[in-house]
């Protein structure tokens, strides 16, 4: 059985695999966006990162329609990357494995999140101007 990915790992994987990110893998994530967030609301050790994948999801909406793209393509595509991996049953320690299978998901997220923790504060910051702006309109 393989062994327990670090957080070096992790990393690696994440910056390699991030390189390789297209426009149609932006297009498969925004897809799988219900299936994605289901499996991390529905999985103990993906749970506590709901919230941070809904405002990843958030944040590649907005870059995808054009609405926000104050943000380095890293930062896309290292999310793209996370969440594709969560969704991925096979990836290096398969989800049927019990207690192991999701801690490498979980890994990947924390590490994502540490990667662009503050790329995703400035879109929340954004996006919470924007909804101020527009309800001063009203």
């Amino acid at each position: 059985m393989a062994g327990k990915m670090t957080e070096q790992e992790a990393a690696a994987k994440l910056e390699k695999s991030s390189k390789k990110v297209t426009d149609k893998d932006i297009e498969r994530v925004l897809e799988k966006e219900q299936d994605i967030e289901e499996k991390v609301q529905k999985n103990g050790s993906l749970r506590q990162y709901f919230n941070v994948v809904k405002s990843m999801y958030s944040l590649v909406k907005a870059y995808w329609k054009g609405e926000y793209r104050e943000i380095p393509w890293f930062t896309i595509a290292a999310i793209v990357t996370a969440l594709l991996y969560v969704f991925n049953p096979l990836d290096v320690l398969p989800d049927v494995i019990p207690f192991l299978g999701l801690t490498d998901d979980a890994l990947i997220l924390a590490v994502c999140l540490k990667l662009v923790q503050q790329d995703l504060d400035d879109f929340e910051r954004w996006r919470s101007e924007k909804e101020q702006a527009s309800q001063s309109d009203h």
